[in-house]
């Protein structure tokens, strides 16, 4: 059996397009559904506020939450095997300990209970060097499918697991995978005194791309594969092709899936940038 897919509900738009999201994606991966709702009591524990009212009002509120929740993942899969579970927790705590274990997590991009704050804003160490394996953060629904998943690779180990992951999704979905590598030439190119071949660093670069997919290739022959290699910046090239992916695909160099570690790098400008959902795959922690 695959691991328990979870995810964050918090009663929002946002939360309830990544309820669906992951139901579906449960549901083609025939695994388990976990729907957690983080009830965060901190902000209220200040003698203005009376104890157990707001106590009980908040349990009521978590309860609503993950029963909307549920009625959403079972109304498009009825058969799914779907847990639902109040962590009383802040949302960052909340997301790494569920995290442990899981097979994926997935979060909405905008929400009200802060799931999402935890994941695209102040992005705190709580979060960061917690969360192995991957990190969904979805978008609104989409209105159109494109029937195309799109995954960044380079020439680290480091996407070697993101990789593994959009295969795997294409090969789900029946859809085509769009490897992209951006590369830039290197610095010395634009010295006049230097003589550079760019047609041999161009010939080197799809060597690389084509050696880091082909292990994949050889375990997915049904996939249909792009090779997309083009002189840009990451964060730019997979932002455009984000307009017409169903999921864009990026590794992790840092501590965390998301984290302060990796602030700046590619899965961060990409998380922001990307018109679809965002998959931060992050190598899960081997003993």
């Amino acid at each position: 059996m695959s691991h328990v897919i979870v995810v964050g509900a918090d009663g929002s738009a946002g939360g309830n397009a990544a309820v669906a999201w992951a139901a579906d994606d449960a549901a083609r991966m025939k695994a388990p559904l976990r729907i957690v709702c983080a009830v965060d009591r901190q902000p209220y524990q200040i003698a203005r506020y009376p104890g157990p009212e707001l106590s009980d009002a908040l349990d009521r509120g978590a309860q609503k939450v993950l029963a909307e929740a549920e009625t959403t993942a079972r109304e498009r899969h009825p058969d799914l095997d779907i847990t639902t579970e109040a962590v009383q927790e802040a949302p960052a705590a909340a997301l790494r300990a569920q995290a442990e274990g899981a097979g994926e997590v997935v979060v909405g991009s905008r929400g009200l209970g802060g799931f999402a704050r935890a994941v695209l804003g102040s992005v705190s160490d709580r979060v960061a060097g917690y969360t192995h394996g991957p990190v969904v953060v979805v978008r609104s629904s989409p209105q159109t499918a494109h029937h195309e998943i799109v995954v960044g690779i380079d020439d680290s180990t480091a996407c070697e697991a993101a990789v593994g992951y959009a295969f795997e999704q294409a090969d789900l979905r029946a859809c085509t995978l769009r490897a992209i590598y951006a590369w830039q030439p290197p610095v010395h190119t634009y010295v006049s005194e230097t003589d550079y071949d760019m047609e041999e660093v161009r010939a080197l670069q799809r060597r690389i791309a084509a050696d880091r997919l082909q292990p994949w290739r050889e375990k997915y022959p049904q996939v249909q594969v792009v090779e997309d290699l083009c002189c840009a910046h990451p964060v730019d090239a997979l932002t455009d092709a984000s307009d017409r992916a169903d999921l864009v695909v990026v590794g992790s160099h840092g501590r965390g899936a998301i984290g302060s570690a990796v602030l700046g790098s590619v899965s961060r400008g990409v998380l922001h940038h990307a018109r679809s959902t965002v998959a931060v795959v992050r190598p899960q922690e081997t003993m």
